[in-house]
């Protein structure tokens, strides 16, 4: 770019030094004087700017015309026309006329030539002499540009804007839309009428968002406009789930360069993309197309940004029909009131030129301003297209925007305006601020010089070889705003087609599976099925991550649950039957102590152990009430007194049988054998001790327990996958093993004096009903500490209560209820006599 300027600029000073520089470029119709001139530059002609690779300065004459160019550059003499003849929207500038000098821009070093020519005519001294034979120009020596309109393309703007930023000469873009151009502090005075690409590339990742294609190529023009375009893209597709399988970058089209085009379709088969997103200009693109076609690449889904959506250049291309789906991106359509009008009279007022009576002035230096004949132009009738007339209007709003700003800076408002000079940067501070509308489409600037964006999406309709095009949808970037009717697409050019095509790397994973990359790329991956109590996170779907711990999950999840919480809760139907089970058991408990305590006196009575049954009574009640303890959320006090509450109440009851097992052996076995040792133990209250004793020891060992391993409120997480045990911690500690040894140890020391009498006279004989007791107790706590070992349930809780009192029930019914029986049914058999009767048969027998 510094050689085209370097270059461009020797130019324009051999031809300042030999007098031939013709500023106003004379061809009919190029120029129009007025009290403010506006500069337009546009793109009459295509050339490629270059000569053996090198930036050159080619006649623009020697290239192609183009017809875009034509229609833009009417727009603008049309704008200015309704501004004068106030055949506008609005009365600007009464009383003052703009004019204009309009450039053909046909390469970069043309964009470039033209902004130096602005320049100098800026610092140009309006006495200094002209060559001679330009003495009728010299009356307008003294206009002086206020603003640029201009150029066509990114590429061709950068350089003017520095240019023109550095003087702070207003440039105003009606098709330079890369968003480098926004920065303020490299182009302070630049603005345009087009959105910036930053937007489109918006629209394009929204749009690639909606279908889900996440495996796409990438093209893009060499050029600045295709280069950042592509840029951008890229850097923003990743945050979306999109890959890029290919980027490729569109050459000029040289001989040399077939090959090379020709490659990257091959590549583009090769990666075996359906979406390719193409970020190029119309006459970069229109050379790739046919290689496309040529290798018969069809069905594929084709993303095309504003440039060349809508250019029939490009979809003019003969085979065009067949490469699948087109989805643009498109400036919203606004039509000119009396534009096509105006176009016509141009054409009819060109055919009444001839060659011979048109008088054009040719400068003799026009290989570096190129003087072209606008009439000669527009006798080729060129076609007025849709999207010549969307690119127009943009053309038409800058107009009319550098009006609004001169409207400002005159003090029009009050009336006609006051002829006085306007500097360009007095016009630049009042463009910042222009707010109006046309065609009820709201014109402004933002800080960095952008217009309020909006886009159509767009589709081609092919109907043989007929193209057209339809809306489909729409585009805002603030907010970010996407509307795309899926229905109105033809996909493949197929009416009858609702099916969107697919443009992914890996099908998506089932629910609940991980992304396992296969690649260098996240959209390419196998799968894997989350395990239990791990769920997907859609936000890193490669990771499996594991439930928090009050949380569960099967296999193949996206979210955990809430574990279930495992208790014995006061209200359920199980905690009331057996609270039931328990007021019963406490009934029975009082009513045999009541009628104990009311008989205690009797042969009954005193045969059971007399005071030592209230003893024996009163624990085992206090041992149905220790299952308590086993209802609703755990506390720290329940946890304590469960266990060793239990413990302690049984001890009590199994010491009292034991003694008094030992008591009955000894009077009728042993008394013979051991009588001063048995009447020893027995004068100096030795049952009592004892069983004090036996009682002691189990406290002694809970207390220690309790001490030095406290149970706590606990919650079991490792259990059940899906559950949370509320329970006591150390249920199965050392001091709750050996409570339990000592309890079983007392349990066989029972059994064992109970089982010895059982030869006894019957009245003292216990041994079938503490066996009995002794069996159902066993198998109680049996059961249970199965169940335990394979169930933590709130039925496991309940079976604890139940082996509680089933205990508590089995002592009563075996050992207190047949002398209940007997005081209450059967008086007759609680005398003294009968107790003897049975004695005295016992000593016969022996």
């Amino acid at each position: 770019m510094s050689a085209a300027v370097f270059l461009s600029f020797s130019c324009l000073l051999l031809q300042l030094a030999d007098g031939q520089l013709d500023y106003t470029s004379q061809g009919q119709g190029m120029q129009l004087r007025g009290d403010f001139s506006i500069t337009g530059l546009f793109p009459l002609h295509d050339t490629d700017g270059s000569s053996d690779g090198f930036p050159a300065l080619v006649p623009c004459n020697e290239g192609t015309n183009n017809k875009h160019g034509f229609h833009l550059m009417q727009a603008m003499r049309f704008a200015v026309e309704e501004i004068n003849n106030s055949t506008g929207p609005q009365s600007l500038l009464p009383g003052v006329k703009l004019g204009y000098q309009l450039y053909d821009i046909c390469s970069v070093p043309a964009s470039i030539l033209a902004t130096l020519d602005v320049l100098v005519q800026q610092h140009e001294d309006p006495s200094t002499p002209r060559a001679e034979g330009d003495a009728d120009l010299n009356s307008n020596r003294g206009q002086k540009e206020v603003a640029v309109i201009g150029p066509d393309s990114s590429s061709k703007s950068f350089t003017p804007a520095s240019l023109l930023g550095a003087y702070l000469i207003p440039q105003i873009s009606y098709a330079a839309s890369n968003e480098m151009l926004s920065n303020k502090y490299l182009y302070p005075a630049f603005f345009r009428t087009i959105p910036s690409d930053k937007n489109q590339v918006a629209a394009m990742i929204q749009l690639l968002v909606r279908f889900n294609w996440t495996w796409i190529a990438l093209l893009g023009s060499d050029n600045s406009y295709g280069l950042q375009g592509m840029l951008s893209l890229s850097q923003e597709a990743p945050h979306h789930g999109i890959c890029i399988a290919y980027q490729g970058v569109i050459p000029s089209f040289t001989p040399d360069k077939v090959q090379t085009m020709r490659n990257m379709v091959e590549s583009i088969q090769s990666t075996q993309v359906n979406t390719i997103v193409v970020f190029s200009s119309k006459s970069k693109l229109r050379n790739f197309f046919p290689f496309v076609i040529e290798r018969n690449i069809t069905e594929k889904v084709w993303i095309g940004t504003e440039d060349w959506s809508m250019a029939t250049p490009v979809s003019g291309i003969p085979g065009m029909s067949s490469i699948g789906t087109v989805l643009g991106v498109s400036i919203k359509y606004a039509a000119i009131s009396g534009f096509e009008e105006f176009e016509k009279q141009v054409v009819e007022a060109s055919m009444q030129h001839t060659e011979e009576g048109s008088n054009v002035t040719v400068s003799p230096g026009e290989d570096c301003l190129q003087s072209i004949d606008l009439y000669s132009l527009a006798r080729n009738n060129f076609s007025l297209e849709k999207y010549d007339i969307t690119s127009s209007f943009n053309v038409y709003k800058a107009v009319y925007a550098v009006a609004h700003a001169l409207h400002q800076a005159l003090g029009c408002d009050a009336g006609e305006c006051p002829k006085r000079s306007v500097y360009p940067w007095e016009l630049l501070q009042w463009l910042k601020q222009v707010r109006f509308s046309l065609d009820n489409m709201s014109v402004y600037f933002d800080v960095n010089g952008d217009p309020p964006a909006s886009y159509d999406i767009i589709s081609w309709v092919w109907r043989g070889t007929e193209w057209s095009l339809r809306v489909v949808g729409s585009f805002t970037p603030d907010p970010v705003t996407l509307t795309v009717d899926a229905d109105q697409i033809e996909w493949h050019g197929k009416r009858s087609s609702t099916t969107v095509p697919l443009s992914i790397c890996s099908p998506p994973c089932p629910k609940g599976h991980k992304k396992m990359l296969t690649g260098q790329h996240t959209c390419c991956f196998d799968c894997q099925a989350c395990p239990a109590a791990t769920f997907l996170n859609k936000s890193e779907p490669t990771i499996c991550q594991p439930c928090p711990l009050e949380q569960w999950a099967l296999p193949n999840s996206e979210q955990c649950l809430n574990r279930t919480v495992l208790l014995l809760a006061w209200d359920a139907p199980l905690s009331i039957a057996l609270l039931f089970f328990l007021a019963a058991c406490l009934l029975m408990t009082s009513s045999s102590a009541l009628i104990l305590l009311l008989n205690l006196n009797t042969p009954v009575a005193k045969s059971a152990g007399g005071r030592t049954c209230l003893l024996m009574l009163a624990a085992l009640t206090a041992a149905a009430v220790s299952s308590l303890c086993h209802f609703g959320q755990p506390s720290p006090l329940a946890c304590i007194l469960k266990q060793p509450l239990f413990i302690f109440s049984f001890t009590v009851c199994l010491a009292c049988i034991t003694v008094r097992s030992l008591q009955v052996i000894c009077i009728f076995k042993f008394a013979s054998k051991l009588p001063p040792a048995y009447d020893k133990w027995a004068k100096k209250r030795g049952p009592e001790f004892t069983i004090f004793l036996v009682s002691a020891i189990i406290v002694l060992i809970s207390v220690l327990r309790v001490a030095l391993n406290p149970p706590w409120p606990s919650q079991d997480f490792d259990f059940y996958k899906d559950s949370i045990v509320l329970e006591c911690s150390n249920t199965l500690s050392p001091g709750a093993v050996l409570e339990l040894a000592y309890v079983s140890l007392l349990s066989v020391l029972c059994f064992s004096f109970s089982y010895m009498g059982k030869d006894l006279p019957a009245n003292y004989n216990e041994a079938k009903c503490v066996t009995f007791s002794l069996m159902v107790y066993m198998i109680s706590w049996m059961s249970f500490f199965t169940l335990y070992l394979i169930s933590r349930g709130p039925f496991t809780m309940a079976a604890q209560v139940f082996a509680t009192l089933f205990s508590v029930l089995a002592f009563l019914g075996g050992y207190f209820l047949p002398k209940i029986y007997i005081i209450v049914m059967r008086p007759q058999m609680n005398t003294t006599a009968h107790f003897q009767n049975c004695i005295q048969m016992y000593t016969m027998t022996k």
